[in-house]
């Protein structure tokens, strides 16, 4: 990589920084205390700027950092560079790998023998637990930052192989209210307009899936005044989407109807042959879920007589119909992957990397007690995070008074009706 490319990282770099205030407190607040001096944290992520100023905030509090790519195409080269020329911090990610090259740079950051994980998508634990179990002696713990990654790891835990104790950040209400909801929301909208370059409002939506991530997506995509159907499995999230004002149907019958479609559910061949082939033509696919199994591509790929690029991150697949079906990057997260994407906005991240790096601070804390398995992270933590992004923004709340405590603390009903 040149000086040029690192360079450019760096002055990525600087702009994430401005805008991560809640990072800048942090660094200030923990430099001297050093909470993770003699640690080596192993972040798996996708690398790009703010990623790289939360690296640059652990290795600010001590520790000895390495990082790799949570998925292949949404590291940033420039980036990579720019952070392997710190002090503290060394990388192993590079954008556009295969799976397999994916795997070898994953088996690169392992080699350093993490005391922590704080990861995404659980692809590093997985690794670690199914192909370096030697390794597990010196791991004291996970953070994961991913509705995905607490599912894979709960499922480590349904086979008996999770060795150590794992805090599901990705559950905090300081994470998944804001990054989810906000962070998906705006990031996958916005990368997806930018690559299109088509015009959202009038457009028939399609979201796959209903929760946070969904919510987000399907509320902005509304709000820039696109037609918006949700489809769902799960029947409370389902009626949650009818009770807010969306259509819901199958999927089925909104392939019909839908101009573009969205994928959020963290699960597989959300979209599929059945599907494809009742699509208008011009439809566009893309997904904002982590891995890149929403989007049966095998089945399009089935289906196509001729296939070509039709822009930038845009594949067009040709049916023996006469129709296009324009599948966005890949099948891969399009606020991440796309040509031009630049994941989440910077004042989404600054709250959700503050989580996983109080979190980390709280589970080197108390590791003595927590049994191995998947765990909530202390209310008081995610309170913490929220109280400094307030004092970030310049943002003040009220404080309970005296009387209002003993009040949510009393249960008789003389103590409760009795003024003091």
């Amino acid at each position: 990589m040149t000086d040029k490319n690192a360079e450019l990282g760096h002055q990525k770099l600087d702009w994430a920084r401005a805008h991560m205030p809640v990072h800048a407190a942090l660094r200030q607040r923990f430099a001297e205390q050093a909470p993770f001096s003699g640690v080596r944290i192993a972040v798996c992520s996708h690398i790009e700027a703010k990623t790289g100023v939360f690296l640059e905030t652990l290795a600010a509090a001590g520790a000895d950092v390495v990082f790799t790519g949570s998925e292949p195409g949404s590291s940033q080269d420039d980036v990579v560079a720019a952070l392997n020329q710190q002090p503290g911090i060394t990388g192993y990610a590079q954008r556009g790998v295969s799976e397999e090259r994916l795997a070898g740079l994953h088996g690169q950051a392992l080699e350093h023998g993490p005391n922590l994980i704080l990861d995404d998508a659980a692809e590093l634990t997985a690794r670690l637990a199914h192909q370096r179990p030697d390794l597990l002696d010196d791991l004291q713990g996970v953070c994961e930052q991913t509705t995905t990654g607490v599912q894979r790891i709960r499922a480590m835990v349904a086979e008996g192989v999770l060795r150590f104790p794992a805090y599901a950040v990705n559950h905090t209400p300081m994470k998944h209210e804001f990054d989810n909801i906000h962070g998906t929301g705006e990031s996958a909208l916005t990368n997806l307009m930018l690559t299109t370059n088509l015009l959202l409002a009038g457009k028939q939506v399609v979201v796959a899936g209903y929760g946070d991530c969904g919510v987000g997506i399907a509320h902005k995509a509304r709000a820039w005044g696109a037609q918006v159907t949700v489809t769902e499995v799960e029947p409370r999230r389902a009626l949650r989407a009818h009770m807010n004002g969306f259509a819901v149907m199958p999927m089925v019958e909104a392939a019909a109807q839908g101009e573009i479609f969205i994928t959020a559910t963290g699960n597989r061949d959300v979209l599929r042959v059945e599907h494809f082939e009742r699509m208008r033509d011009g439809a566009i696919l893309a997904n904002a879920g982590h891995f890149n199994v929403e989007i049966d591509r095998d089945g399009l790929a089935g289906l196509a007589v001729e296939r070509r690029q039709a822009r930038p991150g845009i594949e067009a697949f040709c049916t023996a119909d006469g129709r296009e079906i324009h599948l966005v990057c890949e099948g891969r997260l399009v606020n991440l992957a796309a040509p031009t994407a630049m994941g989440h906005p910077a004042e989404v991240m600054d709250q959700t990397f503050a989580m996983q790096f109080m979190a980390a601070r709280d589970l080197l804390v108390r590791r003595e007690q927590l049994a191995a398995g998947v765990h909530p992270v202390p209310d008081a933590v995610d309170e913490e995070v929220a109280a400094l992004k307030l004092e970030t923004l310049g943002v003040g709340i009220d404080a309970l008074t005296e009387s209002q405590q003993r009040f949510l603390e009393a249960w008789r009903s003389e103590e409760i009706l009795d003024r003091p």
